[in-house]
């Protein structure tokens, strides 16, 4: 479950919720209070094993949309599109919290950077 504190919540009541595709084992999406830190439109994406630089576009894996909330320094997570959104709900990823396009462009209108994050399993 996702949780934030936008215009998604009023107190503890859910006001709008997405359906998300998550990490899959080994690459679970980190869980706790975070941040966003992060806002992007049409993002170059990076594949997670080998670095080589996805040019924006309709084949890219992060959609037209990021919202980075968790790094180590090294590598980040956030919330992006997809072009795969038959995915969506399952733990398919790289820790990354992936969302259907429309879905998180409107989440990219309703959230800022500082914006706080809670993750919960």
């Amino acid at each position: 479950m996702l949780r934030f504190r936008c215009p998604g919540f009023k107190g503890d009541t859910v006001l709008q919720s997405y359906p998300v595709a998550v990490g899959r084992e080994g690459w679970e999406t980190p869980t706790g209070e975070f941040s966003i830190f992060q806002m992007l439109k049409d993002p170059e994406g990076e594949h997670p094993w080998n670095g080589t630089v996805i040019p924006a576009g309709p084949d890219n894996p992060l959609g037209d949309r990021w919202i980075g909330f968790w790094s180590d320094g090294t590598n980040v997570i956030g919330f992006h599109g997809t072009p795969a959104e038959e995915l969506a709900r399952q733990a398919v990823y790289h820790g990354c919290i992936r969302m259907k396009n429309n879905d998180v462009r409107a989440l990219f209108g309703q959230v800022a950077l500082g914006t706080p994050a809670w993750v919960q399993p």
